[in-house]
C-alpha cells in the first residue's frame, strides 16, 4: 500500500508540474541546414529539460535524397514536434537568381507565416527562445516582437563566422554601393591560418556581386542576435574559440558558444539505406581498407573531372566506395537549387567505359545517395575523399575518419584549408592551372592517407585523436554540453522571470 501511495503521489507532481520551457528552431532549406539543426533539436529536448519545435520552409528545389526526411521523422521518437511553413510565390524571380537570393527572398516571404506559428505556439506553451539559423536573420525582429531572447544557430565553423565578421567590420558604415573587398590576396585567420582570395567562399570573392551585399546584410543583423550556437568544438578551433571571446569582451558581435559536433545518429538512415546502398559490401572489406568518396548532396563535377577522379580511384589500388552523383554539363561544382535531368538520368552512365568491370572486385560505385553516417562508422571504412561540407566533416571527424579535401563551392574552400593547415586531419588536393584535379594528383593523395608514412600517418593520428576529443565535448560535463546547458539555463531562467512579472 505505501508503495501503490508513493506512485500516485509521484504521478500527481508530475501532472501538476508546468510545461517544459518551449524553443523554437527555424532551419532553412537544405540538408546541409536541416540536420544538425534537428539534432540540436534533439539534444535541447533530451539532455536540457526543453521542449522543442522545428519548423521547416518548402524547399525551392527538388530534394536530392531522401535523408532529411528521414531525419523529420526520427524527431517525433525523440520528443521534438516539427511544422512546415506553406509554400509561398517565388515565380517573380529571375530563372538564374542565385539560390542565395532565392533562399533569402523564400525566408523573408515566409515571415508573415512564421509570425503566426510563434504566436499560436506562445498562445499554449511558455516559449522561451528562438532559434533561426545563419540564413534566417531576417525572422530575428519576431523574437523581440514575442519578448523572448534569439540566438543564430551556425551550422559551419567558428573559423566561417570568424569570416563572416571581418567583412561585415571591414564594411561598417559603407552603403550597398560602396562596399569593399577582403584581403585582395591572404586573410589571416586565429590558429594560425592563411586563407587564400580563392578559399574565401563564393559569396566572398567579389564585393561588387549581389550575394556579397546580402551576406553583408546577414552579418550586420547576426549583431541583434543574444548569441551564437556553432557546430564546432573546442578542441578542433582553440584559436577561434578565445578570439571570439576576446571579440565578446570588446562588445563587438555576439557570444558564440561552440555546442557540437551536432552528428546524427546512424539509425536515422536506417529507413533509406537499404534502397540505397548494399551495405552486405562493406562487411565483407577487410577492416580499415575502404576509401568513401562523396561530394554532399549538392556538390557535382564535370564529366571532365569526373573521368579523371575514376582514373585515380583505379589507380590508387585501394577498395573504394564512390557515391557518383549527376555530372554538371556547365561547369558548375554545386547542383544546389537545380532540379532538372535529376530524376531522369543515371549517373553511373557517365563513368567512363569499362570503369565498373575493371573495378569491380574492389569496389562499389552507388548512384546519388548513401547512408553516410553508417558508411563512416563501418569498421571497413578507413578513409573520406570529401566536398568538406562541415556536416560531412563532422560525421567524419566523430569516427575518426581521416578525409582528402577536395571543396566545391560555398565555404567548403574556409573549411579545407582549416582541416588541412591547422586541424591536420585532411592532405589537400591541388589543381592544375587549367582549374582540373589529375589524376595522377587523386591517387598520390589516396596512396599516402592510406598507406603513408609520414604526411599519412600523421593525419591517420590526428584524427583518432579527434574522434576522442569530439566525443569527450558532448559527453555529461564536456565543453560543448556545458556550453548548451549553459544557453538552455539562460532561457528557462528568463522564462520564470516573465512568467513572475
Amino acid at each position: 500500500m505505501a508503495m501503490e501511495s508513493l506512485t500516485s503521489t509521484n504521478t500527481v507532481d508530475r501532472a501538476a508540474l508546468p510545461p517544459r520551457p518551449h524553443v523554437v528552431l527555424v532551419a532553412s532549406p537544405g540538408a546541409g541546414h536541416l540536420i544538425p539543426t534537428a539534432e540540436l533539436a534533439r539534444r535541447l529536448v533530451a539532455h536540457h529539460g526543453l521542449a522543442a519545435t522545428l519548423v521547416t520552409f518548402p524547399d525551392p528545389s527538388a530534394p536530392s535524397a531522401a535523408a532529411p526526411s528521414s531525419v523529420l521523422s526520427s524527431l517525433g521518437a525523440a520528443g521534438v514536434s516539427t511544422a512546415a511553413l506553406p509554400a509561398v510565390a517565388l515565380d517573380d524571380l529571375p530563372a538564374d537568381a542565385h539560390i542565395e537570393t532565392v533562399l533569402l527572398e523564400l525566408i523573408g516571404r515566409s515571415i508573415p507565416h512564421l509570425r503566426a506559428m510563434l504566436r499560436n505556439i506562445r498562445s499554449s506553451a511558455r516559449l522561451a527562445a528562438l532559434v533561426p539559423d545563419f540564413f534566417c536573420s531576417t525572422v530575428l525582429p519576431l523574437a523581440a516582437e514575442l519578448g523572448v531572447p534569439a540566438y543564430i544557430f551556425f551550422p559551419g565553423n567558428l573559423t566561417t563566422l570568424s569570416l563572416m565578421r571581418s567583412a561585415v567590420e571591414l564594411n561598417d558604415g559603407a552603403a550597398p554601393g560602396e562596399l569593399r573587398d577582403l584581403h585582395a590576396d591572404a586573410l589571416r585567420l586565429p590558429g594560425g591560418v592563411s586563407l587564400r582570395r580563392e578559399d574565401y567562399g563564393d559569396g566572398f570573392q567579389d564585393s561588387k556581386a549581389p550575394v556579397y551585399t546580402h551576406l553583408i546584410e546577414e552579418g550586420r543583423r547576426y549583431r541583434a542576435a543574444d548569441g551564437f550556437l556553432v557546430n564546432t568544438f573546442h578542441d578542433i578551433e582553440p584559436a577561434t574559440v578565445e578570439e571570439l571571446e576576446q571579440v565578446v569582451e570588446q562588445g563587438t558581435f555576439p557570444p558564440a558558444y561552440p555546442v557540437g559536433p551536432l552528428v546524427r545518429p546512424s539509425s536515422d538512415e536506417d529507413d533509406v539505406s537499404s534502397a540505397c546502398l548494399d551495405l552486405e559490401w562493406l562487411d565483407r572489406q577487410p577492416a580499415g581498407s575502404v576509401v568513401y568518396v562523396s561530394f554532399g548532396s549538392a556538390g557535382a563535377l564535370s564529366v571532365e573531372q569526373t573521368a579523371e577522379l575514376a582514373a585515380g580511384l583505379e589507380h590508387s589500388g585501394h577498395r573504394f566506395l564512390w557515391v557518383v552523383r549527376m555530372p554538371s554539363l556547365h561547369g558548375e561544382n554545386s547542383d544546389m537549387g537545380k532540379s532538372h535531368r535529376r530524376g531522369e538520368d543515371d549517373p553511373l552512365a557517365y563513368l567512363p567505359d569499362g570503369f565498373l568491370e575493371r573495378t569491380s572486385g574492389r569496389s562499389l560505385a552507388v548512384a546519388s545517395w548513401a547512408p553516410q553516417v553508417r558508411v563512416l562508422s563501418h569498421r571497413a571504412t578507413a578513409a573520406f575523399v570529401s566536398h568538406c561540407g562541415w556536416n560531412s566533416t563532422l560525421e567524419s571527424v566523430a569516427h575518426g575518419v581521416p578525409m582528402v579535401a577536395w571543396p566545391l563551392y560555398a565555404e567548403q574552400g574556409v573549411n579545407a584549408t582549416v582541416l588541412s593547415q591547422n586541424v591536420g586531419v585532411a592532405l589537400r588536393l591541388r589543381a592544375r592551372a587549367d582549374g582540373l584535379i589529375a589524376r595522377e594528383e587523386i591517387a598520390a593523395a589516396v596512396r599516402e592517407l592510406m598507406d603513408g608514412k609520414e604526411k599519412g600517418r600523421a593525419v591517420r593520428c590526428r584524427a583518432g585523436y579527434l574522434r576522442e576529443a569530439a566525443a569527450r565535448a558532448c559527453a555529461p560535463g564536456g565543453s560543448s554540453w556545458q556550453m548548451l546547458k549553459e544557453v538552455a539555463g539562460k532561457w528557462t531562467a528568463a522564462t520564470l522571470g516573465r512568467q513572475e512579472q
